[in-house]
């Protein structure tokens, strides 16, 4: 079963500078321990103490994996995984 895994710019340096990235696994938990084989440290960049880290969002088809079951959101051939980390910060409102 193949997933295409749309990998952000921050975390290419681990796909060899890939954009799109192919895994498998029946699960989101599953897709991650795949792309650790194939990208060595990328599931540390996602995953904090067997949870996705508070900063990363995942999306399965464009739906958020937190409202999907989080790392047991169920995947199926030919998914659609995009990774984003959350942006933060930036100037307050002009008044």
């Amino acid at each position: 079963m193949a997933v295409e895994v749309r990998i952000p710019t921050i975390l290419r340096q681990y796909t060899g500078g890939a954009k799109t990235v192919e895994g498998t696994g029946d699960t989101l938990a599953a897709l991650i321990d795949d792309l650790e084989t194939r990208h060595p440290g990328l599931r540390d960049r996602l995953v904090e103490n067997g949870s996705l880290r508070r900063f990363v969002n995942v999306y399965v088809n464009d739906e958020d994996v937190r409202f999907l079951g989080a790392e047991k959101a169920t995947l199926s051939d030919g998914d659609c995984v995009t990774v984003l980390p959350a942006v933060a910060g930036g100037a307050p409102a002009a008044r």
